[in-house]
């Protein structure tokens, strides 16, 4: 979206803001980069209106699928392979990755 103002080094880019939309949505981004992710989607109506989209399918697959557990190796599968597809075709470099494993108290 064109502001009218100079671009700032924190400013995201569209193609940033898409390509990590579901790391968005699943919380797994750091307080700061959330930050700046919601800041551009808010200002930027094609992102609003992608991060909506994204939502909605994520709350139907979640619905649909019984809220089952994915076993964490193929989590781990999943997000690497979805590194990769952003490095590859979203324009950005990741600097670097977290990872979250939580266990549930049975």
């Amino acid at each position: 979206m064109t502001t009218g103002r100079e671009p700032h080094k924190d400013d995201v880019r569209c193609s940033e803001a898409l390509a990590e939309i579901f790391l968005l949505l699943d919380r797994e981004c750091s307080p700061e980069r959330d930050a700046q992710l919601r800041k551009h989607i808010e200002d930027c109506p094609p992102c609003l209106e992608e991060y909506g989209i994204d939502e909605q399918l994520k709350q139907l697959l979640h619905r649909k699928c019984g809220g089952d557990i994915a076993p964490d190796e193929f989590k781990q599968k999943l997000r690497a392979s979805i590194y990769q597809t952003v490095q590859r075709h979203g324009d950005v470099t990741i600097e670097r990755t977290e990872v979250r494993l939580e266990q549930n108290a049975e």
